[in-house]
């Protein structure tokens, strides 16, 4: 009985998920972000492109 007590108290697996939530939030964002500036920028390129032709 003490072992699944402490397998209860022991939270070193919920912050391994907790930082691992963290990465895969921070690399939605990122992916998001380059997403859009890559779509801006492609639409800058079009137009010079366009106005240079």
């Amino acid at each position: 009985m003490s072992k699944f007590l402490k397998l209860i108290k022991n939270d070193e697996g919920a912050t391994a998920i907790e930082y691992g939530l963290i990465a895969a939030l921070i690399a939605v964002a990122a992916i998001t972000a380059m997403t859009n500036i890559g779509t801006g920028l492609s639409k800058k390129f079009n137009t010079v492109a366009t106005n240079l032709a």
